[in-house]
Parts: C-alpha cells; sequence; structure tokens
C-alpha cells in the first residue's frame, strides 16, 4: 500500500505546473503589512518605506508521554515539557528601497545561539519576471512553513514536519525531519502573469542554528554539499496571501496550488544525503481557509556508512479554519506520518482541534489546541512503542500572541 502511495505523489509531482507563491503583503514573513498599520516611515513618493515591527508569543504548555522510554527508577514522569514558554519574541524591521530592493532583518530573542538571528536578508527585484535574494530566510519548502509566523492555524506547526524521522542505525548521529525552515543561501524567483512563478535557490543546509560556512564537497557525488531547492505554484485567481486565518480578510477567493522539491547533499554530519519532494494545496473563500499537503523523503547513506540501503518517509495533513463569529475562528487537522519508513507497517495519525480569537483594535491573538497522537498497524508492540518516542500522545497548549 505503501509503494502504491509512493508512486501516486510521483506521477503527481511531474506533469504539475505551478509557480512560487508571493507574498504581497507579507513580505518580512513574520507579521502582516497589510495597509501598513502601525509606525512606518514613507517618502511622499513611496520610493522609501520603513517599517519596524514586533511579534511576542506566550503559551502554556501540558504534554503528557506515554510509558515506553521512561525509566521510573529514576522517577520520571508522563508528563514533561510542560508550563510556560515563550516561542518567539521577534524584533525586527522590514521595508523597501528605491522601487526595486526589499529588505529584512530580525532577532528571535526567545531563541539561542546561531537561531538569534531569525532573518536577515535583501531582495532586488530587476523586473516583475526575476528577482534575486541573498541572506537567512525561508527555504521554498512546505506551506505550512511559509504561512506567515502570526497567522498560523494553530499555534504548533504539524508533527510530521517536525519530529525527527527514526532510523535503524545507531551510525547516524542526527536523525533528519522532512520540514527544512530558515536557512542560509541565495534565490532566484520570479511572477509571471499574476499566475505563474517559481523559487529555485541554494542553501548551507545546516538549518537556522548555523550563521557560518561549514560546508564541502560530496565524497560521492563530488559537488557543493549544499541544499538544493526549489516551489512552484499555480494560482489561477491571484496571489494568494500568506495567511491561514485574518479578521480583515473574510472576502478573499483565493487558491493555490503548489510542488516543491529540495536535495540535502551529505546533510546529518556526512552521513546522509535527503531527498525532498511535497504537494501543496490551499484555499481562502470567504470565511473559510483549507490547507493539505503531502511530503516525501528519501533518506540515502553515504559511501563511507558503508550501508547500502536507503530509506522512503511520507507524511502530511489535511486542515481546515472557519469564522463561526467575526473574531471567532475555529480549526482542525489531521496528520499522519510514517516516522519508521514506507518498509516497515505502522504510522502515526493525529487528530487536533483548535479555536482562535483576534480582540479588536489591539492586534492581540488568543489561540489554543489539543492534539492526540495515534498509532495503527504496527507488526509488534515493541516498533508501536518505537514509533512516537520523544512526542507526547496528549499535548494542549494556549497561546497568546501581540504584534505590532
Amino acid at each position: 500500500m505503501k509503494k502504491v502511495i509512493f508512486i501516486a505523489i510521483l506521477s503527481a509531482i511531474i506533469p504539475l505546473a505551478a509557480m512560487a507563491q508571493h507574498e504581497e503583503d507579507t513580505e518580512n514573513g513574520v507579521v502582516s503589512l497589510a495597509g501598513r498599520e502601525g509606525f512606518t516611515i514613507e517618502t511622499k513618493k513611496g520610493d522609501f518605506v520603513f517599517k519596524p515591527y514586533l511579534l511576542v508569543q506566550t503559551s502554556g504548555n501540558f504534554n503528557w508521554y506515554d510509558d515506553e522510554g521512561l525509566d521510573k527508577a529514576y522517577n520520571q514522569d508522563n508528563v514533561a515539557n510542560s508550563g510556560f514558554s515563550i516561542p518567539y519574541a521577534v524584533l525586527g524591521f522590514t521595508g523597501k528601497a528605491f522601487g526595486k530592493v526589499a529588505f529584512n532583518l530580525s532577532m528571535n530573542a526567545a531563541a539561542s545561539g546561531g537561531a538569534l538571528l531569525q532573518q536577515a536578508w535583501f531582495d532586488v527585484q530587476l523586473k516583475k519576471q526575476f528577482a534575486i535574494r541573498v541572506g537567512k530566510f525561508k527555504t521554498p519548502f512546505s506551506h505550512a512553513y511559509l504561512t506567515t509566523l502570526g497567522e498560523t492555524l494553530l499555534p504548533n506547526l504539524p508533527v510530521s514536519l517536525t519530529a525527527p524521522v527514526i532510523l535503524p542505525y545507531s551510525l547516524n548521529a542526527v536523525t533528519p525531519n522532512i520540514g527544512t525552515g530558515f536557512d542560509l543561501g541565495v534565490e532566484i524567483h520570479g511572477l509571471l502573469a499574476d499566475k505563474f512563478g517559481y523559487e529555485v535557490g541554494l542553501f548551507n543546509g545546516t538549518g537556522a542554528s548555523v550563521n557560518t560556512a561549514t560546508k564541502t564537497f560530496s565524497d560521492d557525488w563530488h559537488i557543493p554539499s549544499l541544499l538544493y531547492a526549489g516551489r512552484f505554484t499555480y494560482m489561477p485567481k491571484g496571489v494568494m496571501p500568506a495567511t491561514q486565518g485574518n479578521p480583515n480578510r473574510l472576502h478573499e477567493d483565493k487558491i493555490m496550488f503548489g510542488v516543491s522539491t529540495s536535495i540535502n547533499v551529505e546533510s546529518e554530519s556526512e552521513s546522509t544525503n535527503d531527498y525532498r519532494a511535497g504537494l501543496e494545496f490551499a484555499m481562502l473563500k470567504n470565511k473559510l481557509y483549507l490547507g493539505a499537503e503531502v511530503y516525501y523523503m528519501n533518506v540515502g547513506f553515504t559511501k563511507r556508512q558503508k550501508t547500502p540501503e536507503s530509506y522512503n518517509y511520507l507524511g502530511g495533513y489535511v486542515q481546515g479554519g472557519y469564522f463561526v463569529a467575526p473574531r471567532l475562528q475555529a480549526a482542525l487537522r489531521y496528520e499522519f506520518y510514517d516516522r519508521n519508513g514506507m518498509d516497515a507497517n505502522g504510522y502515526l495519525n493525529m487528530p487536533a482541534v483548535g479555536v482562535n480569537y483576534f480582540f479588536k483594535d489591539c492586534n492581540l491573538k488568543l489561540q489554543a489546541m489539543y492534539q492526540y497522537i495515534g498509532r495503527t498497524g504496527h507488526d509488534t508492540q515493541l516498533d508501536r512503542d518505537n514509533d512516537d518516542l520523544g512526542i507526547a500522545v496528549h499535548s494542549a497548549s494556549i497561546l497568546l500572541q501581540y504584534t505590532f
């Protein structure tokens, strides 16, 4: 059954014509610039725009874990990683200059190490059909990651994007996850006929926590050991805003289809080459938002590991939100994750429910969600126990967000 699903995905990717999502009002990827609300400096001609911004999220979290992986002799509890947290405390500025250069710099004070620098980039638009972006920004993969940070449907990203895969070998020091997120690199992108475009880029492949050049050449393929990535989308009704729910956008009619692919050459301390591919769908229709993704990853060991096998992983989700009142949005999400690989039976199924409330005229947003991690189809109890190691079976969170 898993091989049939994999073949169907590849068959869908090959013929799909698409374009890159161009965020018409969310250039910084953190808060919306629609209408340029708040404090903005702008010249009379409009050729220079400068806007500082702030995003602070404070959350209360509860996580309950199964007994597997816990050592009761050390008084380890089923309840862990619970309490209060600050996922993001972002301070930055963004703007445009000379009619062709966009720029952005933001720091996340809630992070540490290299991740303190969340974004730092400039974008030169030579023409509408061709632009170059250089610096640290979101890699072109996954609708969930590319949505504006302050406008996601649920406070937590899909587990199928963020949880590491399970490999049967201990020689791999770090197991990869499917999502790629922020990274350092260069990207070309363009927009054609307000419907078609592209994003193609080269990145370090080391993620948001590394701001230095640490890569080398591939021993196997003899090319730079970088992340090679591209994303294409098709939006027949014009550019779709990068939002999953905004009370100021209750009269939209937008739809998006997308495909993305990447190869991270000799990632994870020169132990694997990771190939990723994904399909995306998103829609805004008045009070309704719908989104769905399916993504695939192949993990192949390098020759020096003397392990000829490669492993395939599959994940995805479908989610929807509806404004039951002008400022109250109900949310549902179901996701699955073949975390132990397509060659082994069993997968995780993960339903979630949430609610969002947008306070009027003060930029406050309240989000709440609950998620359950289920396990289905495993051959043995040990396989079932191992599949959700490190993931809470029951998780709940309440998040209060302020943006400026």
